[in-house]
Order: structure tokens, then sequence, then C-alpha cells
């Protein structure tokens, strides 16, 4: 064989060679993902206990754990099936996204630490495949609070470093299903409009940026495809994944297919030009992923892809990480409203401590970083890595007290809102507008 074609039977070799490490690089993830869910199945049905012989209670509406550090993500990696990130995957983002962009510290910090199908994502950007983010917010308030703020710097980030297009899902008819003190309608879709211009001060590009309000969005293509889902759920099946009986009207029942349905491109005819099967990243709270599990059961049998998630931990309450940030117990929540001295105020007073009972003792044992709520929010809020560190061995050993502590995080949180409220303060009617008129988002498909 002549040295032309020899190169050109290599090169052949080669290629056959790469494409099949790739197919069995997906079955591996596939496989992976099956044994999770399997494993988590079978510890559901056995009974098993999720911590301290209780089990914490995570879903849509309840996060409640029976620890004093808070949920065990542990056990809930393996009750839901999902796959921890690890460092080899984290490694993998650094090196797509280049030096000049740093890997987001929620990553570097486990923040957002589960993940389904983030590795195929990977390769689709790797290959410049287009794909699309989706996340949203149940609008239930005038005012959204830290923990709403998390997945949405989140979802900036990635889009901003994967240059993709965002939908973004104003559930106004959820909260209307849900909540007994909303009466009316037209106040959640009221709600949506003004908790849409605080996520709109998040940073997203108006260019490849969608957000929509259910009640103005759920027809066309879009209401064809949640029929098409809610055909394949059994009602037994969402009495499983929801925990759903008697008491629970039929707009709760039918609601999960409205979330479901952003996972799929051919709901957006007017961004993707008709086509189906463009891909789905959804950044979101674990505690959104029963959605997504019954989305990607669906998603095959309808001859549609699944969609990719990666998840986030809980923003414990302010009175203790066993719950989250809740917009109905003030006393919990800080909100992005809250003036710096109403912020001050807060921490000073209701902050969970880690600390010990008395001065002398904090100094001689230190206190506990795992427990303490201030030094948890620096975790998500303050983004020098090594003052963080600093912040935690002086904790730690007893050099610095909790009302340090607790000032350090009165500082990043007053500069954090009130940057926020200034970029809000900016966001006028019009440009909701904008951002929530279906159009064509400036991407190629």
């Amino acid at each position: 064989m002549d040295q032309p074609a020899l190169i050109f039977d290599i090169n052949r070799q080669i290629k056959d060679v790469s494409m099949q490490m790739q197919s069995a690089a997906g079955e591996m993830t596939r496989l992976t993902e099956l044994f999770g869910e399997l494993k988590g199945k079978a510890a559901v049905l056995a009974g098993e206990p999720m911590g301290d012989g209780q089990e914490d209670v995570v879903d849509p509406w309840t996060v409640e754990s029976t620890s004093e550090k808070g949920v065990d993500y542990d056990k809930l990696i393996t009750k839901f099936g999902s796959t921890r990130i690890d460092d080899a995957l984290k490694e993998r983002v650094q090196k797509l996204i280049g030096e000049k962009n740093p890997i987001h510290h929620f990553l570097r910090r486990d923040i957002f630490f589960s993940h389904r199908d983030m590795g195929p994502v990977l390769d689709l950007y790797e290959k410049r495949t287009p794909f699309y983010l989706y996340t949203g917010r149940g609008p239930s308030s005038e005012a959204m609070h830290l923990g709403h703020l998390v997945p949405f710097i989140m979802t900036r980030w990635l889009q901003k470093v994967f240059d993709v297009p965002l939908v973004i899902q104003m559930t106004d008819d959820e909260k209307f299903l849900w909540k007994d003190n909303l009466k009316d309608p037209e106040e959640t879709h009221r709600l949506a409009y003004e908790n849409a211009k605080d996520i709109i001060a998040c940073g997203f590009e108006e260019n490849k940026t969608f957000i929509f309000s259910d009640f103005d969005y759920v027809n066309g293509a879009f209401y064809k495809m949640v029929c098409r889902i809610q055909k394949l759920v059994t009602f037994n099946q969402a009495k499983a994944i929801f925990g759903f009986d008697g008491s629970s009207n039929i707009g709760q029942v039918a609601f999960p297919a409205i979330q479901a349905a952003p996972s799929f491109s051919g709901v957006f005819p007017q961004i993707f030009n008709g086509k189906e099967k463009i891909p789905c990243f959804i950044p979101c709270a674990i505690d959104q992923d029963p959605y997504f599990r019954m989305t990607r059961d669906a998603a095959p049998r309808m001859g549609l892809l699944k969609p990719a998630l990666i998840h986030s931990k809980f923003f414990p309450s302010l009175l203790g990480p066993k719950g989250k940030m809740s917009s109905s117990i003030n006393e919990s929540s800080i909100f992005l409203t809250d003036s710096a001295e109403v912020i001050r105020d807060k921490v000073l007073r209701y902050a969970y401590s880690g600390g010990q009972a008395t001065e002398k003792e904090h100094k001689e044992k230190g206190g506990d970083c795992d427990i303490d709520v201030s030094f948890q929010y620096l975790r998500f809020f303050m983004e020098d890595d090594a003052r963080l560190e600093q912040i935690r061995q002086d904790y730690s050993s007893g050099k610095m007290l909790t009302g340090d502590l607790k000032q350090e995080l009165v500082t990043v949180l007053q500069k954090l809102v009130a940057e926020h409220q200034q970029r809000r303060a900016k966001v006028d009617d019009a440009t909701v507008k904008r951002f929530m008129t279906p159009r064509k988002l400036n991407f190629k498909y």
C-alpha cells in the first residue's frame, strides 16, 4: 500500500475508534445513571432511613432535615439516583471554558453538587452543537429573597460562558393552585411580572433570554406538548412522584406536565424554528428534580431528548440549616428589598450560630462552621476563596468570635443587595415587556 493510501486508512481507523470511544462513553454515562436510579428506588422500597433513623423530607414544596447540619446530600443523591459532580467534571468544565473564565465558586465549593447528563452537555459544547438553558421561578411574593438568587446567578454564568439562549418559566399558575392566600390568578400573574424585574437585574442578555408567564404562554405548541406528557403519566405515577392524595386539587395533579414542557425545544417555535430536538440543560435546586425525573422518563417515549440537569444545595434559613429560606417566614429570610439596616438587624438577631455558649468556651473549643448559618452564607456569596478559608480557620479555632463572623456577613450581604437594588431600579416596564415578548433570539439553529 502506498504512503497516501496508508495515511488515509490510518485516519479512517482513528475516526472509527474515536466514534466507538464516544459511543462507549455515552453508554457508560447511561448505565451509571440507571444504576443510581435503581439503587435509589431499592432504598426507598426497602424503607431505608435517610439520616439519624428518620428521613429528610425533600420535595418541590417541603425541605426538612432531621439533622442539625441540614440535608444529607450524599443520601439524597442515592435516593434520587443522580450523580455527584466530581473533580474530573469540574476540571473538564475549566478546560473547556478557558483560564480567562474561572470556574464559578458555586461549582468549586460544591454548592452545585449533583447532575444528570452534564458530561454529554459538555460534549455538545466541545462539538459546537447548540443547546439551551431552562430555569424558572414560582412567584408567590412581591420580593425575592437571597435563596431565589442562587439558581439565577448560576444560570447567568452558564449563559455567559457557554453563549447559549435561555428560557425562564414564571409558574404563576402553580402558585395560584398551591397557595391558599393567593385567591385571584391576576395576583400571581402580577407577581410574575414584578419578580421578572429581579431576574432581569441578575444580568441576563436580552437578545438571548425569553421570560414567560404560564398564564400568558401556555397555548398552541406548548399546550400540545403538555397534553402529550400528561397522557404518558398515570395518576398512580404522579402520586408516587409528588405525593398527591385525595385532598390535592385537579390543577395540582395536572401541573407537573406544564413545568416539564419547556424541557423540549418544540414548545418555543419562534426561538428554535420548530425544531423539536435541541438539547436542554436545566440549573435548579435539587428539590425540583422530581419534575424532571418524570420528564426524562417521558422524553424517549415521545421520541425526544432527555433534558440534562445540574442541582444546587438549598440556601438555609437564617434560623438554622434544617430548612431552606422561605418567603413566608420573614425572620428566616433576607429579601432583595431589605435595607442595609434591616439586613444587619436580621443577621445579628436571627442568624443561627455554631459558636459556643460563652466567649471563654468559644476561644477554647472554636465554632462549628458546618452548622453556622453566617459561615454557610459566606460560602454562597463571598467569592474570595483565600479570605473564606481564613475565616473558616479563625472561627473553627476560636480566634474569631460569632459577632465578628456575623459582621463579615453583614458587610458582604449589604453590598450584594444594594448592588442588586441599583440594577433593579433600572428595569422598567418596557424592559420587562421586551424580555417577555415571544420572539426569535439572537442565536442560529
